[in-house]
């Protein structure tokens, strides 16, 4: 399979996220982290390609319950191990493909994810 989407079924956006990738014809596999965990050497995989910024979600609820010194204590090196222990921290949908790793899936950039994971589901 060369199209990955991590996620967690009864979210939203993950939830547009896959029925757009139905209604584009990309077959892809979903792997449900809430369900089925996450590893540490694939969260640090997405940590190094795109930055602990782009890939910790620092608005949701998961992060808002987390104490102080976690919080600031966040750092590239440490996101992996907390990214295991409460993968709904992580930003959604993380699509893998043949081309890269897109995370998120905003209105507006619909179009856009689409089109890279089109180009990197070959």
């Amino acid at each position: 399979m060369s199209v990955i989407v991590y996620g967690i079924k009864n979210c939203d956006t993950v939830q547009r996220a896959l029925q757009a990738l139905d209604a584009a014809g990309i077959a892809y596999q979903f792997h449900d982290f809430k369900k089925e965990g996450l590893d540490a050497a694939t969260a640090q995989r997405w940590i190094d390609a795109l930055g602990v910024d782009v890939v910790v979600n620092r608005k949701g609820t998961t992060w808002r319950k987390l104490d102080e010194p976690t919080r600031n204590g966040l750092t590239a090196a440490s996101a992996a191990a907390l990214l295991v222990r409460e993968p709904s921290l992580v930003k959604r949908p993380v699509i893998v493909h043949r081309a890269g790793i897109t995370i998120g899936f905003a209105k507006g950039d619909e179009a856009a994810v689409i089109d890279a994971v089109r180009a990197g589901a070959g």
